[in-house]
């Protein structure tokens, strides 16, 4: 007997229609579609005074700046001329403006690299163990900013001159005096060493403090020496605080001028001062664009080589 072949049920919705069925999309109301579009135009007139500011205070002066480096020299046509001469002078041969660069550059990766020694220890107490007196230490450090920095310079400059403070104390106590060291390269690291100090502790600090404690102990209770546990656990960890640390006292050292021209009394001319004379003495504003554009230039490729070597979502403790 064949069997009788059984017909779907009308009300029993087919396989194959349920299968091709689109998933359902969750309907929006009126209502909640309203309270997005205020919500947005609450948050845009919200950031509209920063994006303001940003573009006065921020973007209005580089495109000036990158405007005036097209102008011809010595000259204020500015947006109405065109001419490549002020980065043909740069780029010239007999042009001593890369000593200047040079000078910079040196004296900045000298001073990123002497803080990087002088300040882990320091960052490594105010992480681990300095506890509650982590405060005032932090204080102590932070206290010389609200001073200004030629002050604090100018200082210097009393402590070590001849006949200053240091010189005279040693000839009171019956002793030589004190050697020549201010106008001198050497005296001019010294001079950002200090001033800069601050911009690397506290990023070193954030990040020594993000090296779990446990690590350390497991590292030890596995035979680790504390050279080990420095080269293969703590920096490893720290490097993001490092690498903003180093970045930013590099960035900051890089454009120094004060340090050049009162501690060293411009026996070394940095490629700040020359910015600074082209834009005042010798009144070629648009010589002084171009070199502010290739130090910007150059800044800004090194700062998004180092970002893009970083995890901020680490770093800022989203994950």
């Amino acid at each position: 007997m064949r069997e009788a072949a059984v017909s779907p049920s009308p009300l029993s919705p087919s396989p194959l229609s349920s299968a091709a069925a689109p998933p359902a999309r969750p309907v929006r109301s009126p209502l909640s579609g309203r309270l997005a579009g205020l919500w947005a135009a609450a948050g845009a007139r919200c950031a509209l005074p920063v994006a303001v500011l940003l573009a006065l205070g921020f973007l209005a002066p580089l495109v000036a700046i990158f405007a005036y480096s097209f102008a011809p020299p010595r000259s204020f046509d500015v947006f109405r001329a065109f001419s490549l001469a002020n980065y043909a002078e740069l780029f010239s041969p007999s042009n001593t403006v890369w000593l200047s660069f040079a000078w910079s550059i040196g004296l900045a990766l000298f001073t990123c690299a002497i803080l990087a020694v002088v300040a882990y220890p320091i960052a490594y107490g105010l992480a681990f163990l300095f506890g509650r007196w982590s405060s005032l230490v932090s204080v102590l450090f932070v206290f010389p900013l609200f001073v200004s920095e030629n002050v604090r310079l100018y200082g210097w400059v009393l402590f070590f001159i001849k006949n200053g403070v240091l010189d005279g104390t040693l000839k009171w106590l019956g002793l030589e005096g004190a050697p020549a060291v201010l106008y001198t390269p050497g005296m001019i690291l010294a001079g950002m060493v200090y001033t800069y100090l601050p911009f690397m502790l506290f990023p070193l600090t954030l990040g020594l403090s993000m090296v779990p404690r446990d690590l350390i102990d497991a590292a030890r209770d596995l035979g680790a020496n504390r050279f080990q546990i420095w080269r293969e656990v703590e920096v490893p960890l720290a490097m993001p605080g490092i690498l903003i640390g180093m970045l930013l006292t590099f960035v900051l050292a890089i454009g120094a001028v004060s340090e050049a021209k009162i501690l060293g009394g411009q026996s070394v001319i940095v490629i700040s001062h020359d910015i600074e004379i082209a834009f005042t003495y010798a009144q070629n504003w648009p010589l002084g664009s171009a070199l502010a554009v290739l130090v910007t230039a150059f800044i800004g490729a090194l700062t998004l080589l180092v970002f893009a070597r970083l995890d901020l979502d680490r770093l800022l403790g989203r994950r």
